[in-house]
């Protein structure tokens, strides 16, 4: 159970950090189980209650589970193990293709934008008490949520999607609860949910987005929210199309009381329609992204929902941050009003790589997905070894433990970067690499 490892502390926070210390060190090792509380209070010689209260810190920092008479235990994946941190570097000579990051020649330039943003301050400075968000960035928002099928409701403004799906999350749920989301699925959403405190339930997918019947047994378990990437799902690629939103929208209207969150962190950079799932449930949140397509640095997401799940989250962000910058919104609006983006040209870009790279691959016996978006995910058997062999052929990818759970092992490639002469040897270097795998349904 803990081995060597002591325990410490007088003080609630004291209990806590002694454990978060063994988290670190390594010694308290995921699924070790921890003292039952009377037990350590009896060691420590304090209170139960003192006990209770420090396991109750390490649940709402994700550092621990409860799971009933089994006791707590350190988690499979504690909040301090971010999966950011298992990325391979790629040394002098070798391509990075695991960053995922956008082509830098598809981001439009900022300058008459950060232009116009300025003038408009000049005109019009924004002081406390203003209107969290810019109206001319709430009219020109809401206008392509209409477009887009996007059911009514006000528009709030954050530091990103991850950033709103925090703040949404937090709105509505508490520790304890739990988050389905997809898997393999974006990684930094796979360390918010535990750093929220909060339990990941995985829900497999394939090229047309989340199973329904896996969504449907998440649900019937508990999973009190469900998160939903609509286009360009990261790692995959796979995108919502109307078909697969009928049965998942069928499927949520039989949970009505389940907080539905969606990201559209593809928008601009995908051409095909997005489905929204908005609108079944009762508490539900849309949030469309502006980093892949507009630069990563436009620390900007625009989200809607129903009225009680937008009104708190801009209840909390008063007491936080206040709001996101208007020089920000104001420029981001610039670039929408002027069609800085042309989404035909951006889609077509990546996709032309994207498309050859997967038909490469097939090519040569190696089975890849990537439906939209900028990223390939290739299943692998031995992901380590694929990781490992790329590297030593000059080829820096991303190891699939950064985006999975209980899915199979794979490998994400990013193919912003690469060229029409590129697509070759490195589909001959993960053909050497990577042993052909049986087709999958990534889950």
């Amino acid at each position: 159970m803990l081995g060597e490892y002591r325990i410490g502390g007088r003080r609630a926070s004291e209990i806590a950090a002694s454990v978060e210390r063994g988290v670190a060190s390594g010694d308290l090792a995921p699924g070790h189980v921890l003292p039952p509380m009377r037990e350590l209070a009896v060691s420590l010689g304090v209170n139960p209650n003192t006990v209770a209260a420090g396991y109750r810190i390490l649940r709402e920092r994700g550092v621990i589970e409860t799971a009933g008479r089994r006791g707590s235990r350190i988690r499979s994946r504690p909040a301090s193990t971010a999966r950011g941190s298992l990325r391979v570097e790629a040394p002098p000579g070798v391509r990075d293709l695991g960053d995922g990051n956008p082509d830098p020649a598809l981001l439009p330039g900022l300058g008459e934008s950060l232009a116009s943003a300025a003038e408009a301050y000049a005109r019009e400075p924004r002081l406390y008490g203003d209107a969290a968000v810019v109206p001319r960035l709430a009219e020109l928002a809401r206008a392509g949520l209409d477009a887009d099928g996007v059911p009514a409701g006000p528009v709030a403004v954050a530091s990103g999607s991850l950033d709103a799906i925090e703040r949404v999350l937090a709105a509505h749920l508490r520790p304890g609860d739990t988050v389905a989301v997809e898997d393999p699925g974006w990684g930094a959403l796979l360390d918010l949910v535990p750093a929220l405190g909060m339990h990941v339930v995985p829900v497999a997918l394939d090229e047309e987005g989340p199973l329904p019947g896996e969504v449907e047994r998440a649900l019937r378990e508990g999973a009190r929210a469900l998160v939903v990437t609509d286009r360009a799902q990261n790692p995959t690629g796979a995108t919502v199309g109307g078909r697969r939103a009928t049965e998942l929208k069928s499927v949520l209207a039989g949970h009505p009381e389940v907080l539905l969150i969606e990201d559209d962190h593809g928008h601009a950079i995908v051409d095909l329609p997005v489905h929204p799932l908005a609108g079944v449930t009762e508490r539900w949140a849309f949030v469309r992204s502006v980093s892949k397509a507009y630069g990563p640095d436009l620390r900007l997401a625009v989200l809607t929902g129903d009225g009680l799940t937008v009104d708190r989250v801009a209840g909390r962000q008063r007491l936080g941050p206040g709001w996101v910058s208007g020089l920000l919104q104001w420029t981001v609006a610039r670039l929408w009003e002027t069609g800085a983006v042309d989404t035909a040209v951006v889609s077509r870009a990546y996709g032309e790589r994207r498309d050859a790279l997967v038909r490469a691959l097939g090519e040569r016996g190696i089975t890849a997905y990537g439906r939209t978006g900028m990223n390939v995910w290739v299943p692998v058997d031995d992901e380590t070894g694929a990781v490992t062999r790329l590297l030593h052929s000059g080829w820096a990818v991303a190891p699939g433990a950064r985006f999975r759970m209980a899915s199979p092992q794979g490998v994400r490639l990013t193919v912003s970067t690469l060229s029409a002469a590129d697509i070759g040897p490195l589909a001959d270097a993960v053909a050497a690499a990577v042993p052909p795998a049986r087709p999958v349904s990534y889950g």
